[in-house]
């Protein structure tokens, strides 16, 4: 075997950099200490007068974040994968000899993070500095949500009832490590999706309704760039139209049309845009029991072109970053799906850079 040289990790990285490190164009595209101020102010660490181990820097933590939402990685193995690969520890400023924070490390930050609600803010930093980069919303924005599966809970009928309440069943009160595993927040929904032809040709006469477990993720987007600009998290069996009135539609577009799917077509809301400013482009529901008219038909075809377009923003996420929730409570599903639009807010910029670049 070849002894290890001086220049080897040298030339290792270069390598990597021939090769195209996604983390490398993240470094060189995104400032990561615009999160230093959030993030600094929400984790109040002592100034060290008092003795023991300095804590990691935040915005090393932060990056850290970043890397496990990109490759939807445990605490575990992103221990493992920071003291692997060289690519990671070039993105987070680390050599051989560094100390690495390990997953409990990790667990207790996001955790800190989450108890603070502070995801909302260094989700706003971002989007600020998109901003100050001429990213403006424009051009109108589009309305949609997607589920976000979480781990099923096996709960006795009772208990269900109980969760539906907002009460705490009786048998877990008493049993702190039980209620500790159990999800008071997420709940089941139907996920309804077209039936397929069958072998024989025929169509089923009906389409497919899946039970679900879990939370739903809503999001706003910009036309123009695509980059989510508000967003919301509840539990899988939340109405999507009545969100649009709780802050998910963003006054700072500098167009005032608003695309969205029926589920999102109420006089509740048709009568808030009108209120607010808004033009509504949201599509019309078929009438009950009778055929959709021809020009209604037409209308909302024209309108799905558009609107199609935060489909995709959900396919980039749930394809490059499998998008599910891993933990407990609506806190923590918060926190996943606010660091998955913040990570996919990141990609977008690097995509539209490189378009730029490339022009």
């Amino acid at each position: 075997m070849k002894q290890s040289g001086f220049f080897d990790v040298e030339e290792r990285l270069a390598r990597l950099s021939g090769l195209g490190d996604q983390l490398e164009a993240f470094s060189r595209t995104v400032d990561f200490e615009v999160f230093r101020p959030d993030l600094e102010k929400t984790l109040a660490y002592s100034d060290g007068s008092k003795g023991g181990r300095p804590p990691f820097d935040p915005v090393l933590m932060f990056k850290i974040l970043v890397i496990q939402t990109l490759n939807n990685l445990s605490d575990e193995r992103t221990e493992y994968l920071i003291n692997d690969r060289l690519s990671f520890m070039r993105f987070l400023g680390l050599g051989l000899s560094d100390r690495v924070p390990d997953a409990k490390t990790v667990w207790l930050f996001r955790e800190r993070l989450t108890q603070a609600g502070a995801i909302e803010g260094l989700f706003n930093r971002f989007d600020a500095t998109l901003r100050n980069a001429g990213y403006l919303p424009m051009s109108g924005q589009i309305l949609d949500a997607t589920l976000v599966a979480a781990p099923k809970q096996r709960n006795t009928n009772a208990e269900k009832a109980d969760l539906r309440e907002g009460r705490i069943p009786e048998d877990w009160q008493d049993k702190p490590a039980k209620l500790s595993h159990k999800d008071r927040h997420a709940r089941w929904t139907l996920k309804f999706t077209k039936a397929k032809r069958q072998d024989d040709g025929t169509m089923p006469s009906s389409d497919l309704a899946i039970p679900f477990f879990g939370y739903k993720s809503h999001v706003s987007i910009d036309r123009k760039y695509r980059f989510i600009r508000k967003w919301k998290t509840t539990h899988a069996a939340a109405s999507d139209g009545a969100r649009l009135r709780e802050g998910l539609l963003d006054k700072t577009n500098t167009a005032s049309t608003v695309w969205a799917d029926t589920a999102y077509r109420s006089k509740a809301n048709e009568d808030f845009m009108e209120k607010q400013g808004f033009v509504s482009k949201v599509h019309r529901k078929k009438p009950h029991l009778k055929p959709m008219p021809r020009h209604i038909q037409k209308s909302n075809a024209g309108k799905s072109v558009i609107r199609s377009r935060v489909e995709h923003v959900f396919a980039d996420q749930k394809s490059q970053t499998g998008l599910f929730v891993r933990t407990v409570g609506i806190s923590r599903a918060t926190m996943r799906i606010g660091l998955a639009n913040i990570v996919y807010n990141m990609r977008r910029l690097l995509f539209l850079e490189r378009l730029n670049a490339s022009a």
